[in-house]
C-alpha cells in the first residue's frame, strides 16, 4: 500500500484496522490533512494517483511475462509441472 497524494493535496494513508479484540482486521486507507503531525514525514513519500496507476499497470505486465514463463514451463514439464527427481 502506497501514501497517495490526492488532487485536493491531502493524502490518503494505509493504517491497519485493529478489531475491539486486537485481532486485525484489514488494511484501510485514511485521509489526513496538512493540519496532521505525520503529514510532512508521509507527503515526502507520497505519489499521486496517476504513479500509483502507472505501478500497477506495470506490475501486471510484469505479472503478465512471469504467468507466460510459468505456462511455458508447465507445458515443457508435462502434467505434473515438476521435472523428475526434484522434490517439491
Amino acid at each position: 500500500m502506497f501514501v497517495i497524494r490526492l488532487p485536493n493535496g491531502n493524502l490518503k494513508v494505509p493504517q491497519t484496522a485493529i478489531g475491539q479484540d486486537g485481532r486485525v482486521i484489514g488494511d484501510v486507507y485514511v485521509e489526513i490533512g496538512p493540519q496532521d503531525a505525520d503529514y510532512a514525514r508521509l507527503a515526502a513519500q507520497a505519489l499521486t494517483v496517476e504513479e500509483v496507476e502507472q505501478r500497477r499497470d506495470r506490475w501486471r505486465q510484469e505479472d503478465e511475462a512471469l504467468r507466460q514463463q510459468f505456462l511455458e514451463f508447465a507445458r515443457r514439464h508435462g502434467e505434473n509441472g515438476w521435472p523428475e527427481g526434484e522434490e517439491h
